[in-house]
Order: structure tokens, then sequence, then C-alpha cells
């Protein structure tokens, strides 16, 4: 193990650090079971043991998500410095060979007359499985959103278009009226008067039935959890997904013995404390979203989230690239629903 405050190495019984004599908690009472991860090597390590099998792990530079290449067990660098992961799933392999791929990936380019057989007239540059890691971050969202109200809106309208019907009627009335008592030797001007504080009449009507604006607002909750995913590779960032939702329940325990050979595992340069920050502003950009797909006449929108627990989940990805004509098209797969998480140049 390492001191916590030189970052000295010592042996795995050792009470005090022979450099700087700081505790290793080793002669303190132990922690309960709500108490937070240990720390297994200072952020500054250049090599530590994996807590599960003890095998050597040499974090890369930038590396703060790592999974152990022989049990598959996973650490995390955090503010303290390297500690296991509390929680770290997997989804099941189940698009697994090229012709299942592209028979996901032809309809869905050859869509639409204008791209009739695209796929076929397309470069295929990569078609490559990979096991990609994903914070799973727990978010509570509040969303209160002040629209327009519509039926007031539909009301107000027919109440306009009324009396206005009502202004220019009685308008014309009192000019036709006043014209016709000057052909008959009248002033007409009690009927233009008469004409004029109608006008102002309906006015004052319409201010006082609401066409000034009371009234039209109404305050909408749209309130939701999401189990939502934010890559935990920086490389990958183009392809972060913005609104969709990994089949969780099908999830389970993370066994490398069960991984298809030869498919490498990714680590991820994305630490927990970023991706639950990311998590939050993302679900805050969709609640946005889907207020405005909702309600017309948007006034403001306020979202106030929570991030609860967070697990590292590994997903088995198809990341398939073509070109068509210099156009680049890029599709990303999940390869356990067979659904496309992203597309890019379609």
């Amino acid at each position: 193990m390492y001191c916590r405050n030189c970052g000295a190495q010592l042996s795995d019984d050792a009470v005090f650090c022979a450099k700087c004599g700081t505790s290793t908690g080793l002669n303190a009472a132990k922690p309960s079971a709500t108490s937070t991860s240990p720390i297994l090597a200072p952020s500054g390590a250049a090599s530590l043991k994996c807590p599960s099998c003890g095998a050597p792990i040499s974090p890369k530079f930038g590396e703060m998500v790592i999974t152990c290449e022989y049990c598959g067990y996973g650490v995390t660098l955090g503010a303290q410095g390297w500690t296991n992961i509390q929680k770290q799933t997997m989804l099941t392999l189940k698009v697994a060979t090229d012709e299942q791929v592209n028979s996901i990936i032809t309809p869905m380019m050859d869509k639409g007359l204008l791209h009739r057989h695209l796929h076929e007239d397309s470069k295929q540059e990569e078609m490559s499985l990979t096991y990609v890691p994903y914070w799973i971050v727990s978010v509570s969202a509040r969303t209160t959103v002040i629209a327009a109200n519509e039926t007031a809106q539909i009301a107000q309208t027919a109440t306009t278009a009324a009396l206005m019907g009502v202004i220019f009627g009685g308008m014309a009335g009192g000019f036709r009226g006043g014209r016709r008592f000057l052909l008959e030797g009248g002033t007409g001007i009690g009927s233009l008067v008469t004409g004029a504080f109608g006008l102002m009449r309906t006015r004052i009507m319409a201010f006082g039935m609401g066409m000034g604006g009371g009234g039209m607002r109404k305050s909408e909750q749209m309130d939701a959890n999401y189990n939502f995913p934010v890559i935990a590779l920086k490389a990958l960032t183009d392809y972060q997904p913005r609104d969709y939702q990994f089949n969780l329940e099908g999830r389970e325990l993370f066994d490398v013995s069960k991984l298809q050979k030869g498919v490498k595992i990714l680590n991820g340069d994305v630490s927990e404390e970023v991706a639950r920050s990311q998590a939050k502003t993302l679900v805050d950009q969709l609640q946005s979203q889907k207020a405005h797909a909702k309600y017309h006449m948007i006034q403001s929108v306020n979202t106030q989230s929570d991030a609860g627990d967070v697990e590292l989940l590994h997903v088995p990805v198809w990341f398939a690239k073509f070109d068509h004509k210099g156009n680049k098209i890029v599709l990303v797969i999940d390869a356990n629903s067979g659904r496309v998480i992203n597309s890019i140049g379609l």
C-alpha cells in the first residue's frame, strides 16, 4: 500500500509511514459499512495492485477509470486517490457478427428516396466491436414550465376578431350616420362623437377581458427520473448519447470471463465527479427540449436536478464508419439491443 500523505510505498501491515510518520489507519477502528472505499494509491501513483486479484495496474497518462485485464475488477481516480468502483456492471453481447450489424445498418442508410443504395454505394472504412465504459448516473429532474395558455389564446383570438368587427362596424355606422346628417343639412358631429366613444368603450372592454396579456400564462410541471449514460472516454465525446437509455434490466455484474475473446475493453478518462456534473447538465438540456416539443410559446423553463447513485456500465458497441463521395457517415450501435445510439452524417 501507499502512504496517503507522502505517497511512499509501504508494507501491507505497516501501521505508520516509515518516511513521514503518518498513520496508515490499520490501528484505527474499522469503518462502518456506509464509509467510502479505502484509498488504494495516491492520485500520482505510477502503479498499484488490483484490489481483487493483486495483479499490477499501471495507469496511463490521463486515465481515471481502469479495468483490470486479468480479472476485470475496476478502479477509479477520485479527489483523494485511486479507489475501487463500488458497482460495475455489463450488458451481454447479442449483435455479434458483421452480418447482423449490416442487417441493421442497410435499411437505416437506404431509408428514403434520396438515400437509395447509399449503403451499397459507400466505402466501408471501419467496422469494429468494443466494450465502451459508461457512467450511469441516477438523476431526478423537476422542471417548471411557464407557457401560454392555448385555450385562453383561442378564446382571445375569437374575442379579438369579434371586437374588431364591432369597432369597424361602429366606426362605419358612425361615419355613415354623420354623412346622412350632413346631407340632410345637419353637422353630423353627434354621430361622429358616438362612433368615437363607441371605439373607446370597445377598447376598454378588450383590455378588461384580458387582451392585454393577463390570465394568458399557465405553469406546468414536468418531473422525470433518468438513469443517464455519460460516456467515460473523452475521445468519444462526439458520440455522447442525448436521449438514449440502455436496457438496464438486462445488465449483470461485470465478469471478464463472459466477454467475447479478442474484443477490447476500453479504459476511461472521465471521473465519476465529472460524470455527475455532465449528467445534470445533459438532463437539463433534455428536459428543455421535451418542454419545447410539448408546449408552444414558452416563456421560461427552469429545471432543478439531483444526481444520485452512479455505476460503471460496460457496453458492447459497434462503430461503423463509411465514406460516401467525401461525406463521412458514422453509426454507433448498441450491440446488446441492436438499436442505434448515434448517427452522424446521415
